[in-house]
């Protein structure tokens, strides 16, 4: 069997819980430099904060809201060798509040791409399958190079300027459908894609006046993925409906997954990882499209080869129902490094 050249995938994603301090506080123990910092409160309710190295470390988007981008001086003030540094701001260090953050390494500010007819900048790991791409819109059918190398298997794209949905484009459920990462909303036909599926080279917007993906004069940011063998994996599985529930089988030991009921418009995009749970059963569950704080109760295990579901509800195994899923590696199943059970 093959795997990923990537040794440690905590070289390239990690999961950093901290405590906010309402001052300066640095954030260290990432083992990289990040390029996308994902934050949200763990102990009380609050929007998520996004950030990445393209846009800027003071751009604030809101996986659970429309909102367009916000300046926040005093939320990340800068991207560090080993993490990243916090401002006094309440959104991602409010004194006394635990928070969880999700870090990617791309390759920093990014660089002038001209693969799509509309041309880009793009900050991208070619080695973990991750690009941060911005751009802006033209109104008409066009292209955006992503720099992967290879075919992306899972897109997100936001609007930065206006309010707009952030539309999430997954290879499982096709090209001519969408979701929407702040909503509930099940994978339903769209034209976001052009109905056409991405190349290893660019994907493919629709035209159109207020489009989510591409308004004339408008600037977007797209985060891509593509899969890479013992590191990540963007599938899709069928609920059984049981607390001995289905296993998805991932080709390694999950450090994070982000669930979604396809055709069920009232489940969320649940978040997991072994770091607010560092043993089976994972009990701790966040949102993507919600404001929520952790919600304790049984959900899924991460076990040396995969996922294993724990719960019968329809948020992660609902009998017949169809999910997909996105999940980043804590140890490769084989190579100089294998899993072990948790």
């Amino acid at each position: 069997m093959a795997y990923t050249t990537i040794k440690k995938p905590s070289d390239y994603f990690n999961t950093k819980l901290y405590t906010g301090n309402g001052s300066t506080n640095a954030i260290t123990g990432v083992g990289f430099q990040p390029d996308w910092v994902w934050i949200k409160k763990r102990s009380a309710t609050g929007s998520h904060c996004l950030f990445d190295a393209v846009r800027g470390n003071t751009k604030r988007l809101q996986s659970n809201t429309t909102n367009a981008e916000t300046t926040e001086t005093t939320a990340i003030t800068s991207f560090d060798s080993d993490g990243f540094t916090l401002g006094s701001g309440g959104t991602a260090n409010g004194s006394g509040t635990t928070l969880a953050s999700w870090n990617w390494l791309a390759n920093g500010a990014g660089s002038a791409n001209t693969d799509g007819t509309i041309s880009s900048t793009v900050s991208v790991n070619t080695t973990s399958g991750f690009s941060i791409v911005s751009y802006t819109g033209n109104e008409t059918v066009s292209t955006i190079g992503h720099g992967l190398g290879v075919t992306p298997s899972m897109i997100i794209v936001k609007g930065r300027i206006a309010a707009r949905d952030w539309i999430v484009g997954h290879h499982t459920q096709g090209w001519t459908k969408s979701a929407m990462l702040n909503s509930t909303n099940a994978f339903s036909s769209q034209t976001h894609w052009n109905n056409t599926s991405p190349t290893s080279s660019v994907f493919t917007i629709e035209g159109g006046s207020n489009s989510n993906v591409n308004t004339n004069n408008a600037g977007y940011i797209a985060y891509c993925f593509a899969e890479k063998t013992g590191y990540s994996k963007f599938g899709s599985y069928t609920g059984n409906g049981s607390t001995d529930g289905t296993f998805i089988y991932t080709g390694f030991k999950p450090a994070f997954v982000i669930i979604k009921n396809t055709s069920d418009s009232s489940n969320e995009w649940n978040m997991f990882d072994n770091k607010r749970d560092s043993f089976n059963v994972i009990t701790k569950r966040l949102v993507a499209n919600g404001d929520s704080a952790d919600a304790p109760s049984t959900y899924i295990d991460f076990l040396s080869n995969g996922i294993k579901c724990r719960t019968s509800n329809n948020l992660a195994n609902g009998s017949g129902l169809s999910y997909v899923y996105m999940a980043f590696a804590e140890e490769p199943l084989v190579g100089d490094n294998p899993a072990t059970a948790r």
